[in-house]
């Protein structure tokens, strides 16, 4: 099943995948603590202005609580920011997607967000037909195409005694899943929020 790209978030883990028919030629980078989807050096040139964003970053709140951002597009910047003024979670995520709402390309492409906490979850989609933001507390998915409102998803690596951002997004990367490209994983604790990625998608 093709379900796009899509985003994974319980308490203290949360993850993001690309998975893509017209532009497979990505990946992620750290950019300065900041993972970035983007381009191959042998990409073919495009003047989409979805191929290229941040898809993961880590803040701190105004309380210094450490928090990740994961998503699928420039709304990323903007929900982090919110983060560290000091909005919740929920407002946070509703605010940007609200105000960039779907992605004006040929399919109405839903923007798609989690916010991970150490101890907290908050996921969030807006469609052409409406904007859905949930607190969660086990696993839960949602995704450009076919999953496009939140669901519990079977993620082994939020049940892993010690969270690894690492695992996360080879996780996701492996899910049984078609056309995968590249995935982003994050995990927070009170120390702080580690970032991770896996570019090789078989």
């Amino acid at each position: 099943m093709y379900v796009g790209r899509f985003v994974v978030v319980a308490p203290g883990i949360g993850a993001y995948r690309v998975s893509s028919r017209s532009f497979p030629n990505r990946r992620v980078a750290d950019r300065d603590g900041t993972l970035t989807v983007g381009p191959t050096p042998d990409a073919p040139e495009t003047d989409n202005p979805y191929v290229s964003y941040n898809c993961a970053r880590g803040v701190r709140t105004p309380a210094d609580e450490p928090l990740a951002v994961v998503g699928n597009g420039s709304h990323v910047d903007p929900i982090a920011e919110k983060l560290e003024l000091g909005y919740p979670a929920r407002d946070a995520l509703a605010t940007p997607l609200l105000a960039l709402d779907f992605e004006k390309d040929d399919y109405d492409t839903p923007r798609i967000a989690g916010v991970v906490g150490a101890e907290t979850a908050t996921i969030g989609v807006v469609r052409r037909d409406g904007l859905v933001v949930e607190a969660v507390e086990e696993p839960t998915i949602v995704a450009t195409y076919e999953t496009d409102s939140p669901e519990p998803y079977a993620f082994a690596a939020a049940d892993a005694e010690t969270p690894d951002a690492a695992a996360a997004a080879t996780e996701v990367l492996d899910a049984d899943f078609e056309h995968p490209v590249c995935a982003a994983g994050a995990t927070v604790t009170a120390d702080g929020v580690r970032l991770a990625f896996d570019n090789d998608a078989e």
